[in-house]
């Protein structure tokens, strides 16, 4: 029986006999379901399983245009590498939609078929991957529902082409596909009228059946927390609070729900544009019903005695206008767009009138530059609803993103350096209109906004789209309300023959613009900020009747600024470039709902490549983003701060300063001097050597002193096993009193003492600890380096002191293998001690580096990985004998990094074990026989698929 069968037949009784049998993860039968809370999705396993097949199959009842959404850029690359894949579908209930059967029937190495009669319902995808075969089969159709949200049980099997499954599901699918009918245009037309039939029959019924219905508009989860907080402070005494919630996540409801639980008598509700009056208007009719007399009063209105006034900042503001009402005559204002509000217009309402309660929203408070307006508020932060939060509570559109490469020029794609003529020429149109028409929206009818970098390509762009056929308009800021608004109208409208395909702008529409039609979203333009790109991509957000998703095209040149795309689309704004790095490569698990995020894969190496050369720790924007959380908290921030507020990373701080309070010195002049010359290093060492997250006990072990006086093994062992769920070693309580001391480095410090199995604080620290300013600073950082322990840990990815996938350097591995001191500068690759031995690889060498280290470690596949020890080394030398006679007395550990270009850290990628019939004796250079030994080591535990294809470049 060959290795692959002995793996098989492990996983298969792994699988169905007896889970703790040794087995090869890959090949284990798996149930595949969508869990928003851990972030899995169905979609995430079929496109992995389409990136590794030689050949695939689908048999499924329903297909639409999201679903093929959600898998389109993988087709993409598949149709690239020329992989054959079988199609087939069902006309059953006629729930298939058209749309979608026109783009699968584009793709030459795709064979669509549908099933025209009977009850065809099945769900199953069918992947040829080498010598093998792996099997979904189960509830999910090709939907982006069923893909990524719905609660769906599928089962995933591998097996051999000889195996009885495998065997007859080719068989099944066969007899089904030779049936089935060709999907071709004249299909396709003829099908279109049925669809179109059969939805207005259907759209009919819902009508029917929502006219019977009472419907009661109730606060969402989200919305109920704020609302519990606005009750919070109001309780706490305070008259006034700002709202921070994401375009469409409906901010204008929730002030009508407090408004109700308020009980107010009178309400003034300021907008900054006459048309949001009466939308806010409805809404809270909607809410309150007759219960109270609403009216307008703006240009055209001017109502002064109903119970609720909505008006324009324009109109109200003026004095002419105060003086009809008394300052007191209000109890409840709502300041809509509440960013604008340290303008004269609005400070002129807010001096004017006295209200019992005053509630301000924005989607984007950080727009305003001195950022007046968290204090206009009294720093009382009702709630923040991000972007993300909303898309998991299903209050948005879900998107389909796609970062596609921009136009190549002379052999240069464009980049931040750039020719006008260039930006517009004739090739770049065609570019971006063959790109528009291959991603396409939702409906195939398409509402679009493009986003320019400046006037002059704004106009240009719209005028050549014109020309090739495209009703097409640029909308700047030379175009007055009017204008725009009749663009907008013309963009939604329902008449083909007058509707706009397109509008062109500029940053007109970045905010306070609602067009629920748009359904296709076009960036031509860098992303220079995260704010601004969330608040362009919030134009297409908006839920509307029939609107199914947004497409979003990124046309990603060559940037400096393209590592600030994953902070925009994922909502990290961290500057953590292992954690950008891990956005990436995660696929859509991070994502919430049913939105995805692709890139292809020119793109996806631009933004990696800009993530690697970012500068983000420049003192500038460290004090830049320093003083906008002060603004925003109205005080000094610490670092569990930027937590709080999901700031910046603040051990970027920590990194660049040595400790957050030496940077917290260099701007603040009243913390100059408070603490002496031995606090100071005592901070600087627990914020590098203790604090840095990546072992929790000697953090928890500083707190539980501060808090306790004495802590025993017995204790801490009892306390990380109850909140952590790991046992720890009397060894690594030891390594833990050596680092606390800083003995592990060499920079001995009397900080704890060990007496009667007790640990305690020395007298010179407890003497420290009298210092307010040293204690608060360094609680802070002990409470900074717990967060990011638990945020990152997970005990499914624990092991024995590492967590898969996380980064460590080699300083930390020296550490928590519980080495006696610090001895990276000694390890050169790999080095043995205390029976372990940890591994070094970085896997892309430079070229200039010499051909006697230019090793070609490599990954075989996920589970195995090609080492080769270091040069002029033979099976007899004495540092590879514990490795090569291991016989499980000794602990190997592999850490592998992409390059040189992400610093000193290094993925743990696990354990692993060599395989005695794969070590060989070799040369690194033929020609100058400089001997060395290779090995074909077994991971422990399968890599995960977007790490393993990051550090392989295999995307």
């Amino acid at each position: 029986m060959s290795i692959e069968n002995d793996n098989l037949l492990n996983s298969l009784q792994a699988g169905f006999i007896n889970q703790f049998v040794h087995s090869k993860g890959v090949y284990l039968p798996q149930i595949l379901v969508n869990d928003k809370k851990s972030g899995i999705k169905v979609l995430s396993t079929i496109q992995s399983e389409l990136m590794q097949c030689d050949e695939f199959w689908f048999s499924v009842a329903f297909v639409t245009n999201s679903g093929v959404a959600s898998l389109f850029q993988t087709l993409l690359e598949l149709e690239e590498r020329n992989i054959k894949g079988k199609l087939l579908v069902s006309q059953y209930l006629n729930f298939t939609q058209p749309e979608a059967l026109k783009r699968l029937s584009k793709f030459k190495n795709i064979e669509l078929k549908i099933v025209t009669e009977g009850d065809f319902h099945s769900k199953g995808y069918l992947f040829k991957n080498n010598n093998l075969y792996d099997l979904i089969i189960g509830s999910s159709n090709l939907t982006q529902s069923a893909l990524s949200k719905n609660k769906e049980w599928n089962l995933k099997v591998t097996a051999t082409p000889e195996s009885h499954i495998i065997v007859n599901a080719i068989k099944e699918f066969k007899n089904e596909f030779e049936n089935a009918h060709l999907v071709t245009k004249h299909y396709i037309d003829d099908y279109e009228q049925i669809y179109k039939n059969q939805f207005a029959k259907n759209k009919s019924i819902r009508e029917v059946l929502d006219e019977d219905l009472v419907k009661k508009i109730n606060p969402n989860s989200m919305q109920k927390e704020a609302l519990a907080r606005i009750k919070e402070l109001r309780e706490n005494g305070k008259d006034k609070a700002l709202l921070i919630s994401a375009t469409g996540t409906g901010k204008t409801y929730l002030s009508a729900f407090d408004a109700q639980l308020f009980n107010a008598r009178k309400l003034l509700f300021v907008v900054h544009r006459e048309n949001i009056t009466r939308a806010s208007l409805n809404t809270f009719k909607s809410i309150f019903g007759n219960s109270k007399t609403m009216g307008l009063y703006t240009g055209n209105e001017k109502n002064i005695n109903t119970d609720f006034v909505f008006s324009t900042v324009q109109t109200i503001s003026k004095e002419i206008h105060l003086s009809n009402f008394d300052p007191k005559e209000f109890d409840y204002i709502v300041i809509d767009e509440a960013h604008h509000a340290t303008a004269d217009s609005y400070k002129s309402i807010l001096n004017y009138f006295k209200p019992k309660f005053l509630l301000g929203m924005t989607a984007t408070p950080e727009r305003t530059d001195d950022f007046d307006v968290f204090k206009l508020f009294d720093y009382n932060i009702a709630s923040e609803i991000r972007l993300h939060r909303a898309l998991e509570e299903e209050m948005l559109s879900p998107f389909h993103y796609y970062g596609i490469s921009d136009f190549i020029v002379n052999n240069e794609v464009i980049g931040d350096e750039y020719d006008f003529n260039s930006l517009t020429s004739y090739a770049r149109v065609n570019h971006i209109i063959e790109a528009s028409q291959k991603y396409s929206c939702d409906s195939g009818v398409v509402r679009g906004l493009v986003f320019c970098r400046e006037t002059r390509d704004c106009k240009e762009l719209a005028d050549k789209f014109s020309k090739r056929g495209f009703k097409s308009k640029a909308l700047l800021a030379e175009n007055n309300i009017s204008e725009r608004e009749e663009a907008i109208l013309k963009l939604e409208s329902e008449d083909l023959n007058n509707k706009l395909d397109y509008i062109f702008t500029v940053d007109v529409f970045n905010e306070g613009v609602d067009i629920p039609k748009v359904n296709q979203v076009i960036m031509l333009r860098p992303t220079q900020s995260a704010i601004i790109f969330v608040q362009q991509l919030g134009r297409g957000l908006r839920k509307s009747e029939n609107k199914e998703y947004l497409t979003v095209l990124d046309f990603i040149g060559n940037f400096n600024n393209n590592y600030i795309l994953p902070m925009a689309l994922f909502g990290d704004t961290s500057y953590n470039k292992d954690k950008l790095r891990k956005l990436m490569v995660s696929g859509n698990t991070l994502i919430p709902g049913e939105s995805t995020i692709n890139f292809d894969k020119i793109s996806k190496e631009r933004i990696f490549q800009s993530i690697d050369s970012a500068k983000v720790q420049l003192k500038k924007d460290l004090i830049s983003d320093f003083n906008s959380l002060k603004a925003k908290i109205g005080k000094i921030p610490m670092m569990m701060d930027f937590i709080e507020h999901g700031s910046r990373d603040p051990y970027l701080y920590v990194e660049k300063f040595k400790s957050f309070l030496n940077f917290v010195q260099s701007v603040e002049s009243s913390l100059i001097g408070a603490l002496n010359l031995n606090e100071v290093k005592l901070l600087e060492l627990f914020s590098s050597e203790v604090n840095n997250a990546k072992r929790i006990e000697e953090s928890y072990i500083v707190k539980y002193l501060i808090f306790n006086n004495k802590i025993t093994f017995e204790e801490l062992q009892n306390n990380i096993k109850k909140e952590f769920g790991y046992d720890i070693s009397y060894e690594t309580f030891q390594s833990c009193i050596r680092n606390i001391n800083f003995q592990f480095v060499k920079k001995s410090q009397k900080v704890v003492v060990e007496f009667n199995n007790e640990l305690s604080f020395t007298e010179e620290f407890n003497l420290a600890l009298k210092n307010p300013t040293f204690k608060e600073f360094l609680m802070d950082n002990l409470n900074y380096s717990i967060h990011a322990y638990k945020r990152d840990f997970d005990i499914d990815k624990f092991n024995n002191g590492f967590v898969y996938n996380l980064k460590y350097s080699r300083k930390d591995v020296c550490r928590i293998l519980n080495w006696a001191e610090n001895e990276e500068s000694t390890i050169y690759g790999y080095r043995t001690k205390f029976n372990t031995c940890p591994l070094f690889v970085t896997y892309k060498k430079k070229n200039t580096i010499t051909d006697t280290t230019k090793y070609e470690d490599k990954f075989l596949n996920n589970s195995e990985f090609q080492w080769l020890s270091r040069s002029k080394k033979t099976k007899e030398s004495s540092d590879l004998q514990p490795i090569i006679h291991h016989d499980n007395k000794i602990r190997l550990l592999l850490f592998v990094q992409k390059s040189n270009d992400e610093g000193s850290d290094f993925y743990y990628i696990g354990d692993v074990i060599p395989r005695e019939d794969k070590i060989v004796e070799g040369y690194m250079d033929e020609k100058k026989k400089i001997p060395i030994v290779s090995f074909i080591m077994n991971i422990n535990q399968p890599v995960e698929d977007g790490i393993y294809n990051y550090l392989t470049d295999n995307f």
